[in-house]
């Protein structure tokens, strides 16, 4: 299997020469978004990958925390805000769930903050790329799911 981007003959090359010396076509998102090594390195083909794929990061920048990676290559995030409530003049806690692609160059866990970019629609409910994980602070194991980070 080849990635749809790169062709046999030299006249039209999109791809660059990682380390190996093999082919492999990747890219930078752009917004300040670093490209993994695993993307550059890998030997993944995903077609909805944002750095090896042919998916555009546009529209909103978003920050959550893993709360499901049952599915395969789609987790969901959860994000939690705070919504006013004026008659009462006092905040609620509210949360958002949203699915998001995840690609094979990253390696997440539940409870792991990331950040997601908005895409093309990619399946029904798929609207998020994952962009960028930082790993749990206390260990994936330790971390309570629903942490309110306002406070």
């Amino acid at each position: 299997q080849k990635q749809p981007t790169i062709f046999q003959g030299e006249r039209r090359v999109l791809a660059k020469r990682n380390k190996r010396g093999a082919n492999r076509f990747w890219r930078n998102v752009g917004l300040g978004i670093k490209t993994p090594a695993t993307a550059i390195e890998g030997t993944f083909i995903d077609k909805k990958c944002p750095f090896t794929g042919d998916v555009a990061i546009r529209g909103r920048i978003l920050r959550g925390v893993v709360s499901s990676t049952k599915m395969s290559k789609t987790i969901i995030v959860r994000r939690d805000y705070l919504h006013y409530v004026a008659k009462y003049k006092r905040y609620e806690k509210r949360h958002s769930n949203i699915a998001a692609h995840l690609s094979p160059a990253f390696r997440v866990n539940e409870g792991d903050l990331l950040t997601v970019g908005e895409c093309r629609p990619l399946s029904k409910t798929v609207r998020y790329n994952v962009i960028k994980v930082e790993a749990a602070t206390a260990g994936s194991k330790g971390v309570k799911l629903k942490a309110f980070a306002k406070f």
